[in-house]
């Protein structure tokens, strides 16, 4: 086995369009740590578009010109509801993502460390009302076990996912990441840890931060204030206001690198599309910086769950939605998990999704113990629809020309934030993201695919590597050629 090899290139100085945000008129102004949604102002905005074709054209080619569009371009996006303007939006998206992201899908997997919480939110299996669920935290050896399981599949990239309870602080959440980080096994390592877990103060944050995470996840679940408060019955998360500023502690905390979402169903999807672009306009407003990504998990059945399911989201007006977000945050990630179906999941990634999970497993230790082929709600928190294991779904990729990635260089180069931009707004994502992808790639074929796979996987990776040699973009193919060798002679860790 070769040792690791860390290839660096020079960052290079280069002029970008000026992305500052500038606010548009609303009547809550943006403040650092203030709320910011105004539930008349995003209706306002929903029942006062009224769309032409030629109005929707037009908002679609400002997206294409890669701009962001603003809350009224959004929402004539959102009121566009005949056949022929849903479809204008669907293939505005897919030429937009390609033109941004190529056929690049980052790969990652959700690793549930503990399970209590003192919440009461009436949606999920985690409530703390729910006397059937099996309340467990995974101890350190548990933890590297796990980790190790992942590991011997192929992952790279994790989610670690608590319960909002007071066992897990902000000392325990970097102490979690820290073992995550320090596992090793043959050629194995976790390069990026994400967390989704609950607020933290500014100090807490802080705190989180020095373990070396990569993104933190708080998702506000419905940004509707009246209807927040019907399903959060108890807990520190039925604090709305709380809730919607945490990642403005994160950003006070150094945190530049934030996911946000909402979790479809509790209310009108129209409402919760405009109020995630309100949440993206008002981190640029306060901090220059729009969150890392965007999730939009559909509600799922989970154990003891009280849901009417009155807002429940159609896949056709699931496949839309997504459209519509790609459309209006040009150069933020999305992310699709494993809640929706394979065949679901195959639809919307042509239209916008940038990351999926792949091979996961809810249950606490199940990686390592091989659980999940029948799925107990009482020790998950909510049901999955995709439990393909991460080889299949990288087969699936690569037989329909996607690019299954792995990559974590831009975060181990500090190219997150404000310098994320620098790099993803001339069109870096694929003079940077794409050759990373191949690399590693190359890593997993070596490593851990099957000779099918692996036969599919090269295959592949010279078609791109054609490509990118067509490309005008300045980009060494010897260069990518020289690390594919490496790589097969046992180096690792190789990136731009």
């Amino acid at each position: 086995m070769g040792g690791i090899i860390v290839i660096l290139l020079r960052k290079t100085t280069v002029k970008v369009p000026e992305m500052k945000f500038q606010p548009e008129k609303c009547r809550i102004p943006d403040q650092r740590m203030k709320p910011f949604i105004d539930a008349d102002e995003i209706w306002d905005h929903i029942n006062n578009a009224k769309p032409t074709m030629e109005e929707v054209r037009a908002v679609i080619a400002k997206s294409l010109n890669k701009q962001r569009l603003t809350l009224a371009e959004t929402a004539t996006l959102i009121s566009a509801d005949t056949p022929e303007l849903i479809e204008e939006i669907k293939q505005g998206a897919r030429r937009l993502k390609e033109m941004v992201y190529g056929n690049r899908i980052v790969l990652f997997a959700p690793l549930y460390i503990g399970n209590k919480c003192t919440n009461n939110c009436s949606y999920c299996g985690f409530r703390s009302t729910n006397k059937e669920a099996i309340r467990s935290t995974l101890e350190d050896r548990e933890l590297v076990k796990e980790v190790e399981a992942l590991q011997d599949n192929g992952q790279k990239r994790l989610i670690l996912v608590y319960g909002e309870h007071p066992e897990y602080g902000p000392e325990y959440i970097a102490h979690t990441v820290k073992v995550v980080y320090g596992v090793k096994k043959g050629n194995g390592e976790i390069r990026r840890v994400n967390v989704n877990a609950a607020p933290l103060d500014i100090e807490g944050f802080r705190i989180v931060k020095e373990s070396g995470i990569g993104t933190y996840q708080i998702f506000q679940e419905t940004y509707h204030p009246e209807i927040y408060t019907h399903y959060h019955l108890g807990g520190k998360k039925r604090n709305y206001e709380y809730r919607l500023t945490s990642l403005d502690r994160a950003q006070e905390a150094g945190i530049d690198d934030v996911g946000i979402g909402a979790l479809f169903g509790l209310y009108d999807w129209r409402f919760e599309v405009l109020a995630l672009v309100r949440h993206t306009n008002h981190l640029e407003a306060c901090y220059n910086v729009g969150p890392h990504t965007i999730s939009f998990p559909r509600i799922q059945e989970a154990s003891a769950m009280n849901f009417d399911g009155k807002y429940r989201v159609s896949d056709e007006e699931f496949t839309r939605l997504v459209a519509i977000l790609r459309l209006a945050v040009p150069y933020t990630g999305l992310i699709l998990t494993a809640r929706e179906n394979a065949a679901v999941r195959d639809e919307v990634m042509r239209f916008g999704v940038s990351q999926i999970d792949g091979g996961t497993k809810l249950e606490l230790g199940s990686y390592s113990e091989n659980k999940n082929e029948a799925q107990d709600l009482n020790r998950e928190q909510f049901h999955i629809n995709d439990s393909r294991s991460l080889n299949e779904i990288i087969d699936e990729l690569l037989s329909t020309d996607y690019l299954p990635s792995f990559c974590t260089a831009c975060y181990r180069l500090g190219r997150t934030g404000e310098h994320f931009m620098e790099f993803s707004v001339p069109g870096f994502i694929k003079r940077f993201c794409s050759p990373n992808a191949i690399l590693t790639l190359t890593e997993y074929l070596e490593d851990y695919a099957p000779v099918a796979t692996k036969e599919k996987g090269y295959k592949v990776i010279e078609e791109n590597l054609v490509e990118l040699e067509k490309a005008h973009e300045k980009i060494n193919i010897p260069e990518i050629r020289s690390r594919i060798e490496k790589i097969k002679a046992g180096a690792r860790d190789l990136y731009f």
